[in-house]
């Protein structure tokens, strides 16, 4: 009986290599994406942060012995110091591995300047560990998924704080400040003149990061050159870091600040103008907003505001002229003196009357004992609850009649 034999199964051909590094880029965003989920709705941050922790100590540890050394001798000898040092190479590591690990908590707090400097450090990251031949190794690894993190879940980096942003952006300084003054003495002899002391390596390290290149002193070898790109490279990516997220709130901030004054006194008229934060402020505020009324309120600085972000609130005197103008007092249709304090409401009313005799003023009264009082200060329309609220369950108990003409008359008592 003939037997038969299969042929040998043929060795499938290699994927290229662009086909390769989807399928890796596919499997790590999957892997990342369950992970992730896994986590929960803080688990972004949290491993974005870790990530880059962890590629910064991967960064810093090979190198932290021979960068101590290097460090001392440089400041106990100045620029003889890098003599000793074997290979400076490494520094640019340690200043990466620095600048990640310190993002941490910026990454942690979701803020966004940490974002951009993250992105831009893993970027770096990665591109020196597989310059020139190192090929692929943790650090490249770590550095991907950092980045590729970073891509990901970059709208969930959207919280701006000037203090924050300020202090990254001074750190990002500093460490692009470091990088050049070292580096411009390590690579000193191939610029003419040659630099060999610190003040004129950081004095060349300035005139390069601001791109001001005055020519005294000028780039010849191969490496000063690659360098001063470095630096040209770096100091515009952290100089327009810093003037966006620092300086463009800032001018940002009050220019709008600006604008919307100048549009919401273009807008105020016809409307109501509430004067006070008490309760009844509020009530007669939400009433007349319910109905899509227009309505100003002018809130005493010092006291807390019922009022949301969204209402029209002016936080100032309202016996000021300046600010009854502000809050488009001529052009309403009427002013609601409603604060707690029966004397505050008098004056307010007074003020109103001498800025725009021609509007419909309302005084509220807190305490009945004060209502001949404020009708010496004459207020169109004098409104007691207390009064008003005594006088309904009066005629509650004696049966009496309530028509429209008799709520009037309790509503607004005579002047």
């Amino acid at each position: 009986m003939a037997t038969t034999t299969s042929p040998p199964d043929t060795p499938k051909p290699p994927l290229p290599k662009a086909s390769r590094w989807r399928v890796l880029k596919a499997g790590v965003s999957t892997v990342a994406r369950l992970l992730l989920s896994k986590l929960g709705q803080d688990g972004p941050h949290w491993l974005i942060a870790f990530l880059a922790l962890a590629t910064g100590v991967v960064q810093i540890s090979p190198q932290f012995v021979q960068m101590r050394q290097a460090v001392l001798d440089i400041l106990a000898q100045g620029a003889e110091g890098i003599s000793g040092l074997a290979d400076l190479a490494a520094f640019p590591h340690v200043i990466i591995g620095i600048g990640l690990i310190l993002m941490v908590p910026g990454l942690l707090l979701r803020a966004r300047v940490a974002w951009v400097l993250g992105v831009l450090l893993s970027a770096l990251s990665a591109g020196l560990a597989l310059w020139p031949t190192h090929g692929f190794n943790a650090t490249v690894a770590l550095s991907g998924l950092l980045l590729l993190a970073l891509l990901l879940y970059t709208s969930r980096f959207a919280r701006s704080s000037l203090a924050a942003s300020s202090l990254f952006a001074l750190l990002g300084v500093g460490s692009l400040l470091i990088y050049g003054t070292l580096g411009s003495l390590w690579f000193g002899a191939g610029y003419t003149p040659p630099i060999h002391s610190l003040p004129t390596a950081f004095y060349y390290t300035i005139e390069t990061m601001s791109t001001v290149g005055y020519g005294d002193i000028v780039p010849h070898s191969l490496q000063a050159r690659m360098f001063t790109v470095s630096m040209i490279v770096l100091g515009i990516s952290v100089f327009a870091t810093t003037l966006s997220v620092v300086i463009g709130p800032l001018i940002g901030g009050s220019l709008k600040r600006t604008l919307e004054g100048k549009m919401q006194r273009e807008q105020r008229k016809n409307h109501y103008v509430i004067i006070g934060a008490s309760s009844l402020a509020y009530a007669m505020w939400k009433e007349l907003s319910s109905r899509g009324v227009p309505v100003t309120i002018i809130a005493p600085s010092g006291h807390p505001s019922p009022f949301p972000e969204t209402a029209d609130v002016i936080t100032a005197d309202a016996t000021r002229s300046e600010t009854l103008e502000l809050a488009g007092v001529p052009k309403a249709k009427a002013v609601l003196t409603l604060r707690d304090d029966d004397a505050e409401n008098a004056f307010a009313v007074l003020a109103v009357k001498e800025l725009a005799p021609g509007v419909k003023t309302i005084a509220g009264v807190n305490d009945v004992r004060h209502v001949n009082k404020i009708r010496r200060v004459q207020p169109d329309v004098l409104f007691a609850p207390q009064l008003l609220g005594s006088q309904l369950l009066a005629r509650d108990l004696f049966d009496e009649p309530i028509d429209n003409n008799t709520v009037h008359k309790l509503l607004f008592p005579e002047t």
